[in-house]
């Protein structure tokens, strides 16, 4: 199964219309703060200015045209915000459905069947966000923790699976600072989603190239999408990492993006902000021999593929 048409939070869009490149996973408004400090929090009331001026300047000069935003259920998302924000900055923007990882489930999951989880979804996904008209249009970022997700993590995880199924969406995890992912994708294949529709995530966390190539060989989308967050990893590694997966064939199957996920990461709060793949990581890469042609396929092709199943050749 799949579509010409992306669900944004400003309506149905042709991925012909995107010409330019994507972030295959960001924040722009969210809550994260278990510590109390305030920190992982994008407000939109406080932040949203400078989000929508940092969006809208990456469109002026690069061209930036999509944000896949994968703040779903217990993560603070606010698809009123979302839509704003879009149509402020001028970028479409793919707003996302699901459960996080455990210590942010919300009370839905304590005692639900996969059953159930999956018909919550289903119905976000077919009715929209409450009464607001505005529809998922990815299922992320569906996490876990560790080596095994937990009993909680694999009913959210298999809910999500068996929804995109259902409804042509495609599946981006969370995968713990990289880990977890091969379990990840077995959980998702055994309820029948095609391997093309998972993007495991954060795996430019996690220094093993081996689980890159056997997950880009199954067909599942690599997301190296921290990129310029420093204190989890260099971006030397992600380089490295990036590059050995480019030589094993795999171009077809990376994502990049950022992960905004705190205010101090925007750049009016002298962080790397939403652009530091564009300014920093792409010219390293460019630098190091990868084509134009290449960095097109990671950043526009590829999204736009994994968001709506269409194949290389179609886009």
């Amino acid at each position: 199964m799949h579509t010409t048409t992306l669900h944004t939070v400003t309506g149905p869009l042709s991925y012909e219309a995107v010409r330019g490149p994507a972030l295959a996973h960001e924040h722009l408004a969210l809550d994260l703060d278990l510590k109390g400090d305030g920190g992982a929090v994008l407000d939109p009331r406080r932040h949203g200015p400078s989000v929508a001026a940092e969006l809208g300047a990456l469109r002026e000069e690069f061209d930036l045209s999509l944000v896949v935003e994968l703040t779903c259920r217990g993560m603070g998302r606010d698809p009123g915000a979302l839509a704003a924000l879009s149509r402020e900055s001028g970028v479409a923007v793919v707003a996302a459905t699901g459960w996080y990882y455990e210590p942010f489930h919300t009370p839905e999951l304590a005692d639900a069947s996969v059953e159930r989880l999956t018909d919550t979804l289903v119905r976000e996904i077919e009715d929209g966000f409450g009464g607001t008209g505005i529809r998922p249009g990815v299922l992320g970022e569906i996490g876990s923790h560790g080596d095994l997700p937990s009993e909680p993590e694999s009913r959210s995880l298999r809910a999500a699976a068996r929804a995109a199924s259902a409804t042509g969406l495609s599946v981006a995890t969370h995968a713990q600072l990289g880990r977890g992912g091969l379990a990840q994708l077995e959980l998702l294949t055994a309820e029948g989603l095609p391997p093309e529709r998972v993007s495991i995530g954060h795996q430019d966390l996690l220094d093993d190239p081996g689980v890159h190539k056997e997950l880009a060989a199954s067909g599942a989308y690599v997301a190296f999408d921290t990129v310029g967050k420093e204190s989890y990893q260099s971006d030397d590694v992600r380089l490295r990492l990036l590059l050995s997966l480019i030589e094993a064939g795999h171009a077809d199957r990376a994502l990049l993006s950022c992960d905004i996920s705190r205010h101090g990461y925007l750049l009016t709060e002298g962080g790397q902000g939403y652009g530091h793949l564009f300014r920093s990581f792409l010219p390293r890469l460019r630098a190091a021999g990868v084509d134009d042609d290449l960095v097109d396929l990671m950043t526009r092709r590829n999204p736009l593929r994994f968001l709506t199943g269409a194949s290389v050749e179609e886009i």
